[in-house]
């Protein structure tokens, strides 16, 4: 079994959500899938910076990234030169956000070849409020939530799949949802905040979701895409689901989350317009 490796002389109590925003460089047919591409491009800004942290993240099972999709508008019959298009960089260490921007800053005059097609580097946004799904946190903010969440919504905004006695299951089911960010939360979050194994009675109480197809490089992946909504009974077990609802902003849930699936969000009920287009998550400022 390989050893796992950790960045633990870069060890940051915040998280950030940055967004990238490029522009096609020429016309034509972008490739639907560009996970592996832009999981480079982030390694490469990295390592411009320091080659030792992007060689340790590459190494690494539980990878301190999680990286969108390319989103934004395809047209039909091709892009145009100029079509805007960004993805998003959850990172889970706070500390890699200066190599990030300053591997990004030395590359903003170079062309951007993502999968063989051009494109010109536009804006990163880091701060919150600069783009509706940029944002900033800190573990112990996500560990003592303003609110105790009993029932909640997860948005899952891309494909999301999880690993089930050796097969893949597309149902995000309460314990493989939390389980994923559990374990996700004890790798990163310092140890004062780390949080107790549990027992996830939470019942499924509506849902509306549909099963996609992401192509990737290594072969197709089918995941779920939509909402679920999940209910807690016991008090401290809904303590540890928001704070762990809240982190999947940043962290993502399930299989593959540096490659563009598992994007999640949770959506407060009573302002689900507002808070689709950011996080609840309290954000420093």
């Amino acid at each position: 079994m390989e050893q796992e490796m950790s960045l633990p002389q870069y060890k940051s109590t915040t998280l950030h959500s940055i967004i990238v925003e490029v522009a096609a460089a020429d016309v034509g047919e972008i490739p639907p899938t560009l996970s592996r591409a832009l999981h480079a491009l982030v390694l490469k800004w990295l390592a411009i910076a320091n080659p030792a942290i992007a060689e340790t993240i590459h190494a690494s099972q539980n990878s301190p990234l999680t990286i969108s999709g390319l989103l934004g508008n395809r047209r039909r019959g091709g892009v145009r030169v100029g079509d805007y298009f960004y993805f998003r960089i959850g990172l889970l260490d706070g500390s890699l956000i200066a190599s990030l921007m300053q591997g990004f800053e030395q590359s903003e005059t170079q062309t951007l070849v993502l999968a063989d097609f051009p494109f010109v580097l536009r804006n990163m946004y880091a701060l919150p409020g600069t783009h509706h799904l940029a944002g900033a946190a800190d573990y112990a903010l996500l560990f003592n939530p303003p609110q105790v969440l009993y029932e909640l919504e997860l948005h899952f905004l891309s494909p999301t799949s999880f690993k089930q006695n050796k097969s893949v299951q597309t149902f995000p089911l309460p314990e493989l949802v939390f389980n994923s960010l559990h374990r996700r939360w004890n790798v990163f979050a310092p140890s004062e905040y780390h949080l107790p194994t549990c027992e996830w009675s939470a019942l499924v109480t509506a849902y509306e979701l549909k099963t996609y197809a992401l192509k990737m490089e290594g072969g197709t992946e089918v995941g779920a895409q939509g909402w679920v909504r999940y209910k807690f009974n016991e008090s401290e077990i809904a303590r540890i689901a928001t704070i762990l609802a809240n982190f999947a902003f940043f962290a993502g849930v399930g299989r593959k989350t540096a490659m563009g699936m598992g994007q999640t969000q949770l959506i407060m009920q009573n302002f689900k317009t507002q808070n689709f287009k950011n996080p609840v998550t309290r954000v420093m400022r």
